[in-house]
């Protein structure tokens, strides 16, 4: 396994590559120590129930069209609709959600997921989650949850291990990550998730009928980061350029979920990486998918003190 160095803030911070495929952050040799502001808090368990679940749809079958649609048909709308392209500012109208997180990787018969749940305040652009690594992702049968910092510019980690204090955290630049932290950290920023959507094009709308129960409308489309990038608000244009620059293509497949305020209910992205490995280089999707729910819950965030945070260098094993 190949490991990568990005220079962030005052330290590097070295993200896997090659058998993991996603550039996920390492975890080899994770300190047991929890967050003091996370231990006994349960939110990585923690689900509340909110109109109704996107997963299984409004008919209870896992796998329904959310639409209501037997047979799910698209009528393309072109480039992106108003919706989409104020989804941000619904989510900032809305003050805060729960949050549940995905990112999945497979590079021939290897699969990987990293699932992640929390909860994000859109007026102070930052959210707090907990992020799962699945066994044998780096080498070890178990891992301690790592607790996440998301902010559109920056990310900061607790328990990353690998040579970090246990009560230090790590800081990471998401704008010179060569992704731009879209998928670095295990889980996409959901403003910046947002924010994207304002490079949408190829935009269809699925579904044959009525919105389903509270107004949900499913989008289906390709966004084109560069554009995003473009369009975006300043907070976001940053790690946006970034993404342009680092994955292997600009387009983006989507499929959005907003109910009838305009609020991302859930947002699945395709990002395509590419990966050298051996002397060859190859292309992998990598599929994240973001889900918010609960708006208005209250969110505890507490930014870590510089003193706090680590600046060493980070490394990963080599295998």
């Amino acid at each position: 396994m190949s490991v990568r160095r990005h220079r962030c803030g005052g330290g590097a911070v070295a993200v896997v590559a090659g058998g993991l495929v996603v550039t996920l952050v390492a975890t080899a040799g994770c300190s047991s120590r929890a967050d003091p502001e996370e231990a006994g808090e349960g939110l990585a368990q923690e689900r509340v129930a909110d109109e109704w679940d996107i997963d299984s749809g409004p008919s209870g079958a896992p796998g329904a069209d959310p639409t209501g649609s037997a047979e799910p048909a698209e009528r393309e709308v072109g480039a992106a609709p108003a919706v989409l392209r104020e989804a941000a500012g619904a989510l900032a109208r809305a003050g805060s959600a729960r949050v549940r997180t995905s990112v999945e990787t497979a590079a021939g018969a290897t699969r990987v997921a990293i699932q992640g749940s929390g909860g994000y305040d859109f007026v102070e652009r930052m959210g707090r989650l907990r992020v799962r690594l699945p066994k044998d992702a780096v080498g070890d049968d178990e891992h301690e949850p790592i607790t996440e910092l998301l902010a559109p510019a920056e990310l900061f980690l607790f328990n990353r291990g690998a040579g970090v204090p246990d009560d230090r955290w790590v800081r990471v630049d998401s704008t010179r990550v060569a992704d731009g932290n879209l998928v670095t950290g295990g889980a996409t920023d959901p403003l910046v998730a947002a924010q994207l959507l304002r490079g949408a094009r190829q935009v269809s709308v699925v579904g044959r009928g009525a919105p389903a129960r509270g107004g949900l409308r499913h989008y289906r489309g390709v966004a084109d980061l560069d554009a995003a990038a473009r369009a975006a608000e300043p907070y976001a244009r940053g790690v946006l350029r970034a993404a342009a620059r680092g994955f292997a293509t600009d387009a983006v497949r989507f499929d959005a979920f907003l109910d009838a305020r305009g609020r991302l209910r859930k947002i699945r992205h395709r990002f395509t990486m590419t990966n050298a490995a051996g002397g060859q280089r190859r292309e992998t999707d990598v599929v994240s998918t973001t889900e918010l729910y609960a708006f208005g819950a209250a969110v505890a965030l507490r930014p870590p003190k510089p003193a706090d945070i680590y600046a060493g260098t980070i490394d990963s094993p080599k295998n």
